[in-house]
């Protein structure tokens, strides 16, 4: 079980670092019109390593928890788990079409269309690193 494990951690590695630089990118390109484009083709990038953490992450979850009770940490994990899936999803098929038809104009993401990346950053922040928080105490 310590390689299952250790590419439990490589999931988490992977997922979270495409997560902070898209959302790091995303961030600072709020009124840049150069950055905005920027971060629209980064995030071409990102999303398959967003995927392939999460997807990683997902595996060795089940495998890691198979026979454990779904309470406490492994419920709390779970849930995270779910919650990234679902704002990925979301990220991945409706805000990033939105963002490809973006591509090559020179404006700023509309309103709507930040707030709605905001909330997901948010979520995307919280879920990721309350689940490395969890994943690290189940260690001790």
């Amino acid at each position: 079980m310590d390689w299952i494990l250790f590419l439990h951690f490589v999931g988490i590695i992977i997922g979270l670092g495409a997560v902070t630089v898209i959302d790091t990118m995303g961030f600072f390109s709020r009124k840049d019109k150069k950055k905005t484009q920027e971060t629209i083709a980064a995030h071409h990038t990102t999303k398959p390593l967003i995927w392939l953490g999460t997807i990683i992450v997902l595996i060795t979850w089940i495998i890691l928890s198979f026979n454990q009770e779904l309470v406490g940490v492994n419920l709390w994990k779970s849930l995270l788990l779910l919650i990234m899936v679902i704002n990925g999803s979301f990220l991945s098929f409706s805000i990033s079409p939105a963002l490809d038809k973006l591509i090559g104009k020179n404006i700023l993401l509309p309103p709507g269309l930040q707030i709605k990346i905001a909330i997901s950053l948010i979520v995307s922040f919280v879920s990721w690193w309350s689940f490395v928080a969890l994943s690290i105490s189940l260690l001790s």
